[in-house]
């Protein structure tokens, strides 16, 4: 009877979300950092609506791009994924994409993908109640 229990259980144990959250990355430093956005606030406001990302340059290695996937909101970091720490390695903001400048590889800020690169954006924790998101690594 023992075993049945035990075995029951072990699909609960291993299905922790927290623990199978990855963002290593060999050319981004791991920061640690919390923030709190208010979206009633007009800096973030556009954080309320679907398709709208805002970027924040005082956390993570380069800043951190918040984005409104219109199911929730994503976080990265802005620095270049594929590329060390440099004078270029800071992403800027295209639409609902971020591009590298340093190799103009744009990645998309719904998934922090990029066709064909081996790194994608370093992704950042997300949680979200009522009119304020907290951003946390």
């Amino acid at each position: 009877m023992k075993k049945y229990i035990l075995l029951l259980l072990l699909p609960f144990i291993f299905s922790c979300e927290s623990e199978n959250f990855n963002n290593h990355n060999p050319y981004i430093p791991n920061y640690g950092f919390s923030v709190d956005i208010n979206t009633d606030l007009p800096t973030y406001n556009n954080l309320k609506f679907a398709g709208n990302g805002v970027y924040i340059g005082s956390y993570g290695a380069r800043g951190i791009f918040v984005f409104n996937t219109g199911s929730g909101y994503t976080a990265f970091d802005a620095a270049c994924p594929n590329q060390a720490i440099s004078s270029c390695s800071t992403m800027s903001k295209n639409g609902i994409n971020a591009v590298c400048s340093c190799d103009s590889a744009s990645y998309s800020l719904y998934t922090g993908q990029s066709q064909g690169k081996q790194y994608p954006m370093k992704p950042y924790r997300v949680e979200a109640n009522g009119n304020l998101i907290r951003v946390y690594n």
